[in-house]
């Protein structure tokens, strides 16, 4: 049968590439790959246990889980049984995953151990519908509540029930079409409390061959996946390892990525720009604190690397004399950060949020490619996507096939293809009138331009768009991205709404910091008071007065206030892809916003 399920497309996969390798992860101090033959034996067993569960056809089961294989293991699963597949954000606290388990009205929940068992426990009451909870690992009670089991009772309970279900799973594989819903995937709530995108199989098989169409990959490279699965970006990088017959390798955690770049050596990476802006931070404080001779080198290395992107960019051959300087800068700078990186990649993707052009244009100088796309969970989640050989810095790509774009009178941009999940929002009509039209056409939220190329850029989201007292639209995020380039600084959330002027919350980059009070002599421990010192306002002032200069008096910066602590998602001031929530900022710090405007 054709691969036009996500089903189908897996089956498909593990009958082509039986014997090589699937998934790779940390087992103890080394790393354990399973085959494609493995792995499909895995998912057979569980969506058999599944349906010994009583999962019906059609029927939701929810996923709390950090990304790991056995997450893409359990989403074929479900997949298998045919299933509705419910991601949920691993940092979510008890109430938020007991909204999306009853919103959503899922019966079984898979969590990944014992922390995440204890939240689902904690909101037992409040999950009237959930009749099992599923404990991928760690999890070893003498006598587990009635409603719970480990993931090694649920392939047992598969494989001792095969006999009497093997009829159905293959039906279920058989019978599940192209426009029956795959799974429901929860935004970010960087707006509100999340809504549930439906999305057909149909929707992810047109956004994986369009993806596909555009990712120049062979058989059998690695890649290191580490963004969290329950976001659609990440789920679409594990789709393509199984369109492509990649080796998903799984990072072990986000502060182990570093280390599991030099272990696996990946061919390629899936990041949110946050992740390239640390890279970024950290390389310049490292020249900084290096002598006047290497710094001398470094930047003679990076604009020896500026001077090649410009020949590549424009698609003219690199002259002899510039590639033997190129060679050159790489082996005395750049080499360092490639092995950093694992020593063979041949570019990186980044999405999920607006990238820096600065920070893209330094990696290219460096040898590295970042190729920024575009997409939300309602498009399943690619609209546009740069390509290695046609790429424009500054900009999200081009359309990938099947999709159209315009732009609407006011600018936003809207989108029509495939891929986009025009089925909206579950249980929520008026939301889903609001953003779908009957003629397909999507609208994004997002501000942009096409250029005469086909290449978007973004400019903003149009409910980030601020409009001063005076009646001029900012961008926020064009000046944050500006600001941000400073390594000194981690985060900043420009604010200005019917206000006379904007203004910038700010924080510093807490390694930075250290540096800079131990260089300056500032003897104070406490970083909330640290903050406040004068010469780390005035060393954040002279970044804000820089920038100042690149922009329309009306957008210029007036005042600005450095906060006491990083955002985080623990404090709630970040969605689990690290995308500032703006409103939850806002309210949080009113005192300090109010106070600039006094």
């Amino acid at each position: 049968m054709a691969a036009d399920t996500l089903a189908r497309m897996f089956w498909d996969r593990v009958e082509k590439s039986a014997g090589r390798p699937a998934q790779s992860f940390k087992q103890g101090a080394g790393w354990k790959t399973v085959t494609w033959r493995e792995v499909g034996e895995n998912v057979r067993e569980l969506a058999l246990g599944l349906i010994a569960l009583g999962r019906q056809k059609g029927e939701q089961i929810a996923l709390l889980s950090a990304s790991r294989a056995e997450w893409v293991q359990a989403d074929f699963a479900i997949f298998s049984a045919g299933c509705v597949t419910v991601p949920v954000y691993p940092s979510y606290p008890p109430d938020l995953i007991a909204y999306v388990i009853n919103d959503s009205e899922a019966k079984t929940l898979i969590v990944e151990d014992p922390a995440q068992l204890a939240k689902a426990l904690q909101a037992r009451d409040k999950m009237p519908r959930l009749e099992q909870i599923v404990v991928i690992a760690g999890y070893d009670a003498p006598q587990p509540p009635k409603m719970v089991m480990t993931w090694t009772s649920l392939r047992r309970l598969g494989r001792e029930s095969e006999a009497a279900h093997k009829s159905t799973l293959a039906e279920r594989v058989t019978t599940t079409g192209p426009a029956d819903l795959a799974t429901i995937v929860y935004t970010s709530g960087t707006t509100g409390p999340p809504k549930g995108v439906l999305q057909t199989h149909a929707n992810h098989i047109a956004a994986v061959s369009a993806s596909k169409q555009r990712t120049p990959v062979e058989e059998g490279w690695v890649h290191l996946l580490f963004l969290p699965l329950a976001h659609s970006f990440a789920r679409l990088e594990s789709f393509l390892g199984v369109a492509h017959g990649l080796t998903t390798a799984f990072a072990e955690n986000l502060d182990k990525v570093g280390e599991n770049l030099r272990e696996v050596r990946p061919h390629f990476i899936c990041s949110v720009p946050r992740v390239f802006e640390k890279v970024y931070a950290k390389i310049l404080t490292g020249v900084e604190a290096g002598s006047p001779a290497k710094q001398k080198i470094f930047r003679w290395a990076v604009g020896v690397g500026r001077d090649v992107s410009r020949h590549q960019q424009q698609g003219q051959p690199v002259p002899a004399a510039l590639e033997w300087k190129r060679k050159l800068a790489h082996k005395l700078v750049f080499s360092k950060l490639h092995a950093a990186l694992g020593g063979r990649l041949q570019w990186a993707v980044s999405g999920g949020a607006p990238l820096s052009r600065d920070i893209a244009e330094f990696f290219h100088a460096a040898g590295i490619l970042l190729l920024e796309g575009y997409g939300l969970t309602e498009t399943c989640p690619a609209l546009t996507f740069n390509q290695p050989t046609r790429f424009k810095f500054g900009s999200v790509g081009q359309a990938l096939s099947g999709v159209e774009l315009k732009i609407a009178p006011d600018g936003e941009i809207l989108a029509r293809g495939p891929n986009i999940a025009t089925r909206g929002y579950f249980k929520q009509p008026d939301a889903t009138k609001e953003v779908f039209e009957p003629s397909g056409w999507f609208h994004t939220g997002d501000i942009g331009t096409l250029d005469a190329d086909g290449f978007l850029f973004i400019t903003d989201r149009k409910k980030d768009l601020i409009v001063t007292a005076g009646g001029m639209n900012i961008a926020p995020q064009n000046v944050e991205n500006m600001l941000k380039a400073d390594p000194f600084i981690s985060q900043v959330m420009v604010y200005g709404d019917r206000r006379p002027y904007p203004v910038a919350l700010i924080t510093v980059n807490p390694e930075e910091l250290t540096k800079f009070a131990r260089d300056q002599g500032i003897l104070v421990n406490d970083p909330t008071v640290l903050v406040k010192h004068p010469k780390i306002v005035e060393r954040v002032g002279r970044t804000v007065e820089e920038k100042n200069t690149q922009l329309q008096s009306y957008a210029k910066i007036k005042k600005f206030t450095v906060l006491p602590g990083d955002f985080s998602l623990d404090g709630g001031e970040l969605t689990p892809t690290l995308k500032v929530k703006r409103k939850v900022v806002a309210q949080k710090y009113q005192d300090a916003i109010e106070a600039l405007y006094r």
